[in-house]
């Protein structure tokens, strides 16, 4: 049954949302330096990388990442492809293809490639999901959506529609997958996002793992 790594590494050159920290991972305790141990430093914000945004990142009282229900996080889910011209994800596209009653769906798009280089930065032309499609989403009784970029709201957006609408329905999401190694297909989705019970609880980031589906 293989498994495929679906995170991010996180490294200084790893790009970050515009405004969010950097990140910053220096040697605190060093064997070279006669210290009894290694011991890194992390500094690096809530939604660096592969992460979970929580419903509490954008609604005020809202679940925090730390009481999230493992039943959410694991759990079947749908890799959909999503055509490399299509730089938004709309109502009909999620009419279209996201209709097979699946709760969890994973949108594999044009911007796993940007994962190919992360030497040019943040990328402002990722594609997103609109507020409608948002909407049909909650309508069809989704609980958990990814993306494989940093943000699953169009680049610029002022009011974040996108999120409030999904978050609102205590529906997750999972930003800053890489999928550029899968498939579309249905997949067993293992998403753990770090135990952080500190700050707003807005979100963590998260190892994210799939394994194949054996065949019935």
């Amino acid at each position: 049954m293989p498994i495929y790594d679906v995170s991010v590494a996180l490294s200084a050159d790893t790009p970050t949302y515009p405004g969010d920290p950097s990140i910053n991972i220096s040697q605190f305790l060093s064997l070279a330096d006669g210290d009894p141990a290694n011991v890194s430093l992390i500094h690096f914000g809530a939604h660096s990388g592969t992460h979970v945004d929580a419903p509490a990142h954008f609604i005020a009282g809202g679940a925090r990442v730390d009481s999230l229900p493992l039943k959410t996080l694991i759990g079947r889910a749908q890799v959909v492809e999503v055509p490399s011209a299509i730089d938004t994800i709309t109502a009909e596209f999620i009419t279209e293809h996201c209709n097979t009653g699946e709760t969890r769906y994973l949108f594999k798009t044009r911007n796993s490639s940007f994962w190919n280089n992360n030497a040019t930065g943040f990328r402002s032309d990722y594609t997103s999901l609109d507020a409608e499609a948002a909407r049909e989403l909650a309508r069809v009784g989704v609980k958990l959506v990814g993306i494989d970029y940093l943000s699953i709201e169009k680049f610029g957006a002022e009011t974040f529609e996108t999120h409030h609408t999904l978050l609102s329905q205590g529906i997750v999401i999972v930003e800053g997958l890489d999928l550029r190694q899968l498939s579309a297909g249905a997949y067993e989705l293992i998403c753990l996002p770090l135990r952080l019970a500190g700050g707003s609880g807005d979100g963590a980031p998260a190892r994210v793992v799939l394994r194949t589906i054996d065949p019935e």
